[in-house]
């Protein structure tokens, strides 16, 4: 990778916007995502998360402003974009009749690299998936399908790794054994753009959170800084810190609050 390639953010948006007809589903969207980070997109349903991760990987156009992801603009550059990332949705994309090795291999030998199996080896060893490698995915735990799919996802080595609402669904041992493989994705270099409703999720992840709201962002910036958004704690007996909860109601308004925490059914976001 190029020094100018490294020296800038992992991806850049700046006055992003999209709308549906009169549904304004964007309207400018700013942020930045430093490499090796793990940035938290954080918003109720329908605030344009998924939009967004789609502008960025490609799959959608933006109507105005633009957006760079590892140096090349989505727009102009799409191929090279491709190259650069991967995107995981909110349900797993895995084969069930094929034993999780199995599936590795497939991706592999469809991006032409060597030693297919050797590379579905190395990631079964490092989601602690190796055990379960040669039995079929249908017998897989949620959380066993989810840390499958992102090595799938992580075939090549993408430097950019787009989780879109990855623990939609699963029961909460499931959720900590996907953040614990969210941590160790980062631990390795790699940039996580991380799409949740989840606020404890957010808030155990993410080195970096921009809350949207109705197509804005409305804040940005690390946990203890979004804290300092509310007056100092109240000292009784006890000093009561201020959670990421209680930052996000305070912005966004308690009417968000039953979608955030909640939802069950996944939407358009």
């Amino acid at each position: 990778m190029s020094p100018t390639i490294m020296a800038t953010p992992a991806i850049q948006v700046r006055g992003l916007e999209k709308s549906y007809k009169d549904l304004h589903v964007l309207r400018g969207v700013d942020f930045d995502v430093e490499r090796g980070t793990i940035f938290g997109l954080l918003g109720s349903n329908g605030a344009g998360k998924t939009t967004a991760v789609k502008i960025l990987s490609t799959l959608l156009k933006g109507d105005t402003g633009t957006a760079t992801v590892n140096g090349f603009d989505v727009a102009r550059q799409s191929d090279d974009v491709r190259r650069s990332i991967s995107l995981t949705g909110q349900f797993a994309a895995v084969d069930e009749l094929l034993s999780g090795r199995e599936n590795l291999i497939l991706v592999a030998r469809l991006r032409h690299l060597a030693n297919p199996a050797g590379i579905a080896d190395d990631l079964l060893a490092r989601f602690s998936l190796s055990d379960a490698g040669g039995r079929k995915v249908s017998t897989y735990s949620g959380g066993m399908r989810r840390r499958l799919d992102i090595a799938m996802s992580l075939i090549g080595d993408p430097p950019v790794v787009f989780l879109d609402e990855p623990t939609t669904g699963l029961d909460p041992q499931a959720r900590l054994e996907v953040w614990d493989t969210v941590k160790r994705l980062a631990g390795r270099g790699t940039t996580v753009l991380l799409t949740t409703q989840y606020l404890d999720e957010a808030e155990q992840l993410a080195d970096r959170i921009a809350i949207l709201h109705e197509g804005r962002i409305i804040a940005n910036g690390t946990l203890a800084e979004l804290k300092q958004l509310l007056p100092p704690a109240q000292v009784e007996y006890v000093e009561k810190q201020p959670s990421l909860e209680d930052v996000f109601l305070a912005i966004v308004g308690p009417s968000a609050s039953a979608e955030a925490t909640t939802a069950e059914t996944p939407k358009e976001s």
